[in-house]
């Protein structure tokens, strides 16, 4: 399987490249680049079956993620993205453009691995010793979807608990409704969002109360995503069973 890198963070590319010569897929890295105009100018001059698969940032310089993509959309080349939560709109509009998959930075190697295995079983070069089974029914291959999906949620989650989330934004981009997202939230984690939510956000008050004692109550109200201090302490005592002035003062 060869593959090329486009990100303009070199230490992302070389993190990349040392993952993938790691996994056991026979990988070739044949380029890396830091824009899209020089990933695109060696992609451009390579034959057919030559390049299998795409690793590309969206925001570089020269040439973004985006119209790279768009160059690529008459060739048979699998395209992974890799998107923070805040590039999330452009990450919706890189699946319009038939973008295989895209991965939240940084980068899960777990969830890369399971990628490039689905991308070799489409196209029959899965070994064997690779995967279970190379032919598998289209029911299982959606259900590691969702679970992926599930799993890209949870690191968006446990990554941006200090903003506002936005359900309908995040269903767009993996196209799903935002009930059947909630649902099958619920079904993979056993519990709903709002409270997977809310467990993060007063864990990293924990840590905040405790790791920053001159830190306001206030202001970590604020940091891990709620406007209002006394709504804030009076979930922090429903869920620990103290106030977080009293959390405090134990664990100093």
């Amino acid at each position: 399987m060869n593959i090329i890198i486009a990100d303009d963070e070199e230490f992302i590319r070389l993190g990349l490249q040392k993952i993938l010569t790691k996994m056991d897929l026979d990988i070739q890295v044949i380029g890396s680049y830091s824009n899209g105009m020089d990933a695109w100018a060696h992609i451009s001059k390579l034959g057919e079956g030559e390049l299998d698969v795409l690793i590309t940032d969206i925001k570089m310089p020269m040439m973004d993620g985006l119209k790279l993509i768009e160059h690529l959309r008459d060739k048979p080349i699998a395209t992974i993205v890799l998107s923070g939560f805040s590039e999330f709109e452009y990450a919706r509009k890189a699946l319009r453009h038939g973008v295989r998959d895209y991965l939240l930075k940084p980068v899960d190697k777990s969830n890369l691995y399971d990628l490039l295995i689905k991308i070799k079983q489409e196209r029959g070069e899965a070994q064997p010793g690779e995967a279970n089974d190379t032919q598998q029914p289209a029911e299982a291959i959606s259900k590691e979807k969702e679970h992926h999906v599930i799993e890209q949620m949870k690191s968006i989650l446990e990554q941006e608990y200090g903003k506002n989330f936005e359900m309908e934004r995040m269903a767009e981009t993996v196209g799903m409704s935002a009930n059947y997202l909630s649902r099958l939230f619920k079904q993979e984690t056993g519990m709903t969002l709002t409270d997977y939510l809310i467990d993060i956000r007063i864990e990293k008050a924990k840590q905040f109360l405790t790791d920053h004692p001159n830190l306001k109550n206030y202001e970590i109200s604020q940091l891990v995503g709620y406007s209002d201090p006394v709504y804030f302490n009076k979930l922090f005592k429903k869920m620990t069973g103290e106030t977080p002035k009293d959390y405090k003062g134990k664990h100093r």
